[in-house]
């Protein structure tokens, strides 16, 4: 933690992200670190006065139970200014009304956040300005590739920090900590032992009115591309040399450079689908192509699923399976890392021999290693067991996590921009696929667990 001075401007101050998400993480964060000297500036199109903006934040302050003098200063303190941040004379009169160190947050639509750093390119910037910008991050790889050379037009890679709230530390660091402080995990972390890897994340909610940008994403792009990579990268890395952000990154970005659609058939090895009307635990769920909004056209996906390679020594020949979707059955996050079958079982036993499984908590923080151990009875027979863990829950929200990096300036659980670019580059031919309909759209009642005809993951 630094104690320097920082003024967090949001951009995009009255929208939803701001209410439901950056401010409580905020008001924790201070909560937590009371020693931190943040000043508050809130910006947007809406003519709101300061007296509004400090009700809104107070409103989403109560949210998180954030209490304390310095929580109390930085609500009696925080500004709003209408502003225009694609016109470069009202941006640099926002930056004016800023001091020490400035973090722009920007919490708007991808192409508002691009014109806005056309707009900054003409602007005199304060020393350190922090850049802060949530995914979509482009729209395909050449996209990616020309954000962030405006990016860099306007300040160095170091001060951008690509939002992936996936990357909350309490999740980055259970999967670490249990990889590299372990030794019966580390020595058997790698193709010789583990047979497969399956990153899935499951959702039982529909669209929730968000057809304005989901429609146009779909399951791959909203989730997989910007999310279940990331996470990839963390389960299939080497050990960096330190988890400073040059180290932790660059291992993350070799992983990366190493995958691929598995025998680059895209055709062969992803799939996509689309939830019919159903219903969820009573809650009924509208055929999504009737939901507001859609555009049929599109023939967006609402779930996902490709399998990829490592082409490293490490992870040579396993299949690294990831998946994501909406309107589902069950809620589903995890990592499950399947080992291969024992070399050799002694004649005489009998009952399970099912290779082991581990299965690592994207959610709720657990961790569940599932065993062949000898049951009660019969001395032979195999009975499968399952040791559980409870990791110690992040205590912190992910945004806390993403704001606390952002105010400190570590890049560390940010993406590099050379990453963003890379995942689109991995999806890029599953997505020319699906354009050219190689791959069928095929349907699932909502509150199913997908397509009958998809193998379990």
């Amino acid at each position: 933690m630094t104690d320097s001075e920082t003024t967090l401007c949001i951009l995009g101050a009255s929208g939803d992200l701001t209410f439901r998400l950056l401010l409580p993480a905020l008001g924790q964060l201070l909560t937590e670190e009371p020693d931190r000297t943040v000043h508050l500036v809130g910006a947007g199109m809406d003519d709101w006065t300061d007296e509004k903006w400090r009700s809104v934040v107070a409103d989403s302050f109560a949210t998180a139970d954030a209490s304390g003098a310095t929580v109390e200063a930085v609500l009696a303190g925080a500004r709003y200014r209408k502003s225009d941040i694609t016109d470069s004379e009202d941006f640099a009169a926002l930056l004016d009304t800023c001091s020490g160190t400035v973090a722009l947050y920007f919490a708007v639509p991808p192409a508002v956040a691009a014109k806005a750093c056309t707009a900054l390119e003409s602007v005199d910037l304060p020393d350190g300005l922090i850049l802060a910008l949530e995914k979509p991050f482009g729209t395909d790889e050449a996209s990616a590739q020309l954000l962030n050379k405006q990016l860099t037009r306007v300040v160095p890679e170091e001060q951008v920090h690509r939002i992936d709230h996936f990357l909350g530390r309490s999740t980055v660091l259970n999967v670490l900590g249990l990889r590299f402080a372990n030794r019966v995990f580390e020595p058997v972390w790698s193709s010789e032992h583990i047979e497969s890897v399956a990153i899935r994340y499951d959702e039982t909610l529909g669209l929730e009115n968000r057809a304005g940008y989901y429609d146009k994403a779909g399951a791959m792009v909203d989730m997989i591309q910007s999310h279940l990579l990331q996470v990839l990268a963390i389960v299939a890395m080497d050990p960096p040399a330190t988890l400073d952000a040059a180290d932790f990154r660059e291992a993350k970005a070799t992983a990366l450079r190493a995958t691929s659609v598995w025998n680059h058939d895209p055709a062969a090895n992803s799939r996509r689908a689309r939830y019919t009307a159903g219903s969820i635990n009573g809650r009924e769920l509208p055929n999504y192509v009737d939901e507001g909004g859609v555009d049929v056209t599109r023939n967006t996906e609402t779930l996902a699923e490709v399998t990829f390679a490592v082409a490293t020594h490490r992870w040579a020949g396993v299949p690294f399976t990831l998946r994501s979707g909406k309107g589902l059955g069950e809620k589903c996050s995890e990592i499950v890392i399947r080992f291969r079958q024992v070399s050799l079982l002694p004649a005489g036993f009998d009952g399970s021999t099912e290779p082991s499984v581990l299965r690592l908590s994207l959610g709720a923080d657990k961790m569940a290693l599932e065993l062949n151990l000898n049951g009660p009875g019969a001395p032979f027979h195999l009975d499968r067991a399952t040791l559980e863990a409870d990791f110690s829950e992040g205590e912190r929200r992910a945004y806390s996590e993403v704001l606390a990096g952002i105010i400190d300036g570590d890049p560390s659980l940010s993406v590099r921009g050379d990453t963003a670019e890379r995942c689109w580059h991995i999806v890029q031919p599953v997505l020319e696929a699906w354009a050219a309909d190689q791959v069928p759209l095929e349907d699932y009642p909502a509150g199913s667990s997908g397509p009958k005809a998809w193998p379990e993951l």
